[in-house]
């Protein structure tokens, strides 16, 4: 009985994939919780905005296996691409996590299509009011957000 080690996560992790985490997940510990609750998780991407990778403002970047997958499910995702992700954007300013996966996809894609400074500026202005009311951090019942299934549309 020995306690499981960064190894035997990185060995669980390529064999069943990357997971999304519960709200009860044994995965998170206090110190991950408080950096989730206070967005301080989210410094370390500014350096990808200061390399030029990301911007401060767009649609939120998802895990690249899912990308093709999600391509495939949703109407019109493709259009979020033609944008640089951000580390925050529209859809984060108007409900985060709480918002299904679906009402996110079409507010990335409207800012996409309505992109303007006086838009990125107001995003901003909202983004530093939510960090200090901390709203729309976690859907109800997940530490983030529930895995996407597929937006249902394909059954309509």
């Amino acid at each position: 009985d020995r306690n499981p080690s960064m190894l035997d996560a990185a060995i669980r992790l390529h064999q069943e994939g990357a997971a999304y985490t519960g709200a009860n997940d044994r995965r998170i510990t206090f110190i991950g919780r408080f950096l989730r609750a206070t967005r301080i998780d989210e410094i370390p991407q500014l350096w990808n905005v200061f390399t030029g990778e990301m911007s401060l403002i767009g649609p939120r970047a998802e895990w690249v296996r899912l990308v093709e997958d999600y391509e495939k499910k949703i109407p019109c995702y493709h259009f979020r691409h033609l944008v640089k992700p951000g580390i925050t954007g529209w859809a984060q300013v108007n409900g985060r996590n709480a918002l299904t996966w679906e009402q996110k996809f079409a507010h990335d894609v409207w800012y996409v299509d309505h992109w303007s400074p006086g838009l990125d500026f107001k995003i901003l202005s909202k983004t530093l009011l939510q960090l200090v009311t901390r709203e729309g951090i976690s859907a109800e019942g997940h530490a983030t957000m529930p895995e996407f299934r597929g937006s249902g549309l394909d059954e309509q």
